[in-house]
């Protein structure tokens, strides 16, 4: 299959050059087109420097570190800002780039050229030298590119998307997935070894995939070793090249046709209705702060790809040392230009945005009302139907939950959500009204009409507890990350449940395995997009680590072994999934139902009791309205005691034909066995438990 920009390009081959260089034919390159392309004859390269002097193209052979050609861009080859040439008879199988910028050396006013550093091309489709991980990159800071030839037929590709509220989302590292023996793949740690978990993926009834971080990396950046064991970049939340799949991520070696792997994942995934969201890093680079190597934005422009104080140092506000100046307009475009590729050539459904108030801060660190960036992305019609979620924090102190610029087509990371629930569900006095805000969809934080669809609900994520530690430790244990248990977060709302870490005492392992199917039975039954991470279904643990973000080992990878341990909680987290599916009611607004009753109601202990005291553990709360015909009435009654005591909790007596059915328990501890029967008036509600029932008309 061609390559459709080849194809509109007829006759390139037979243009004449203008210029011979070091032996090699050139000509004047495809300006408008950024990065290197191979076209019939040849290959354009097209790179941009505001304050660049002058840009030399340096050709490798494969694997060496000198190069064999070096090609300064003639004059004709430069327009502007932007240095663009052709060079006729090369073979993209035979060769690696970088360029070398000269420039002035000003460091107080943030201009650090130094024409002997290789720079790696902001646009590279693919990064040399990382495709084995853990091995040291030969080159240390210096990047080589390669030419990718596109070849990826994605056949009877539609443009069909999971609706968000609709969307249960499971956040997955993708080596961390299979790389542990008990896996069971052929392929560990790989995209091809992720699909092979597909009938897995389908059993559990997850809908969207969130992919933590596949832009290339370079996990030995900053490698260490404690106690004897290496530590390495882990999760990859410091970025190489932002156009470039992680090569370490394949099963086999993609010379030239790099993503095919990847984009072989996506669409098998989208044909067996699965979406794919990446996690992207637009906040900060790889590069640090003025410690830091310079392999690409710092050697061509490092002045306008960084927030940099009056003395030209770096604005800290991601927490790792630098921070991309995103909305500056040549920042900008790069990261439009970016989404647009992994959205047209890769087909992605959506974008996580770590940090992402960062991405809304001006070139002084100063928020913006309405942020160029923000609002380019929102209305970009490339990316019109993607979804675009924020993590409306960063590492600056900004927190702008339920305030982050939308214009209705931003969701967030609804970290009151997990602050709230986590609070009230272990029991803390006076979280009752805060719970019953974010069940309900917090129209609090997003009114409707106005920020609907932005709620994305979770209790834990990567960046934490597993569920299985929330409740099996009271702190975190990160000693393992070398920095004396001074890293990771001290406010984690968990519970030990009475015992810290490991125990044999059954009492408290049944209150702990209560204590998670609470948490997923809430969750499911949460208005908006829910999510949460790999492993949380079979009791993933990481032994009360809560930021294993260099630890490549058992803490971060899952323990297949867990799940044939914790069947139980695996069969239910995959009927909670299954029965928000059948219900509509529950992940949104249906239409009114026929008997009258309020969308949403409360009743507290008692049918029709909305107050919410201080002391209150106790929560009823009803929704209702219309099913996926909308021809009868739909409704789900959730009924939570997160008290030390049982309650009785009554029902709301139902129109004639109509009867409760009590769908899940929590606190039955025989699941094999029906779940206790009641009377249809009320049920009393077992200490520290959930109830949940459902309207039926047979």
């Amino acid at each position: 299959m061609a390559n459709d920009r080849e194809l509109e390009l007829p006759g390139l081959a037979e243009l004449p050059y203008t210029s011979v260089i070091n032996g090699f034919r050139v000509r004047p390159g495809l300006f408008q087109v950024k990065g290197a392309m191979a076209v019939p004859g040849g290959v354009s390269f097209t790179v941009q420097s505001s304050f660049g002097t002058a840009c030399e193209l340096c050709l490798f052979h494969r694997k060496e570190q000198e190069p064999y050609a070096v090609l300064p861009f003639p004059e004709d080859c430069r327009i502007g800002n932007t240095f663009s040439m052709l060079v006729f008879g090369l073979d993209i199988d035979e060769f690696e780039y970088a360029y070398r910028m000269d420039g002035p050396y000003e460091p107080s006013r943030g201009l650090i050229f130094d024409k002997s550093k290789y720079l790696l091309d902001p646009y590279a489709r693919a990064v040399t030298g990382q495709s084995i991980w853990g091995i040291p990159k030969a080159f240390g800071s210096a990047y080589h590119a390669r030419v990718v030839e596109d070849v990826f037929d994605w056949g009877g590709y539609r443009d069909h998307r999971v609706p968000f509220q609709d969307m249960v989302i499971y956040e997955t590292h993708v080596r961390g997935f299979t790389k542990h023996p008990s896996s069971g793949v052929k392929h560990p740690g790989t995209f091809e070894g992720l699909l092979e978990k597909l009938p897995y993926l389908l059993e559990l009834g997850v809908n969207t995939i969130e992919l933590m971080p596949i832009f290339e990396f370079d996990e030995m950046a900053g490698s260490r070793t404690v106690d004897g064991h290496q530590l390495v970049d882990y999760w990859g939340y410091n970025t190489v090249c932002f156009y470039s799949p992680n090569t370490s991520y394949t099963a086999a070696v993609e010379y030239n046709h790099e993503g095919t792997e990847l984009k072989k994942l996506i669409r098998t995934l989208n044909a067996n209705g699965i979406d794919v969201i990446l996690d992207v890093v637009f906040n900060h680079t790889a590069e640090g702060n003025e410690l830091g190597p310079c392999f690409s934005f710092k050697g061509l422009d490092n002045n306008v790809y960084y927030m940099l104080t009056p003395d030209g140092k770096y604005y800290n506000f991601s927490g790792v040392g630098n921070t991309l100046n995103c909305n500056h307009p040549i920042v900008r475009e790069f990261i439009l230009d970016c989404l647009r590729h992994w959205v047209i050539e890769y087909r992605v459904d959506g974008f996580r945005f770590d940090l992402a108030s960062i991405l809304g801060r001006d070139e002084d660190g100063r928020p913006l009302a309405k942020p160029p960036l923000l609002e380019s992305l929102a209305f970009d019609p490339i990316l019109g139907h993607v979804k675009l979620i924020a993590e409306a924090w960063d590492a600056g102190g900004l927190y702008q939950v339920g305030s982050f610029p939308s214009w209705n087509r931003w969701a967030e990371w609804n970290g009151k959500y997990r602050d709230d629930l986590r609070r009230f569900l272990k029991g803390d006095e006076g979280t009752a009204y805060a719970a019953v805000q974010r069940i309900c969809g917090s129209l609090d934080l997003y009114p409707p009409g106005y920020r609907q669809n932005a709620s994305v609900n979770f209790l834990t994520c990567h960046d934490g507890f597993t569920l299985y530690d929330l409740y099996a430790y009271n702190e975190k244990h990160n000693e393992a990350n070398g920095w004396n248990n001074t890293d990771g977060a001290n406010d984690n709302n968990s519970w030990n449940c009475g015992a810290e870490g490991e125990t044999d005492n059954p009492q408290v392992l049944t209150l702990r395995d209560r204590m998670r199917k609470n948490a997923f039975a809430v969750l499911m039954a949460s208005r908006g997009a829910v999510m949460f991470p790999a492993g949380d279904e079979f009791c993933n643990t990481q032994f009360g680590n809560n930021n294993p973000y260099c630890q490549d080992n058992e803490i971060s990878w899952l323990d297949w072994d867990r799940l044939k341990e914790h069947q139980d909680l695996f069969r239910f987290v995959s009927a909670m999934i299954e029965f928000r599916k059948h219900h509509p009611v529950v992940r949104k607004q249906t239409g009114p139902a026929h008997c009258g009753w309020p969308d949403i109601s409360l009743h507290n202990g008692i049918a029709w009791n909305g107050e919410i005291t201080g002391l209150t553990r106790q929560i009823g709360i009803l929704f209702c309205g219309r099913n996926e015909s909308d021809t009868e009435d739909d409704g789900v009654f959730l009924a939570i005691n997160a008290h030390w005591e049982s309650h009785w909790q009554e029902l709301p007596v139902l129109p004639e034909g109509y009867s409760w059915k009590l769908e899940a328990d929590t606190s039955d501890e025989k699941p094999e066995d029906p779940v206790r029967p009641f009377d249809g008036k009320g049920l009393e509600i077992a200490a520290r438990s959930v109830a949940i029932f459902s309207i039926t008309n047979r």
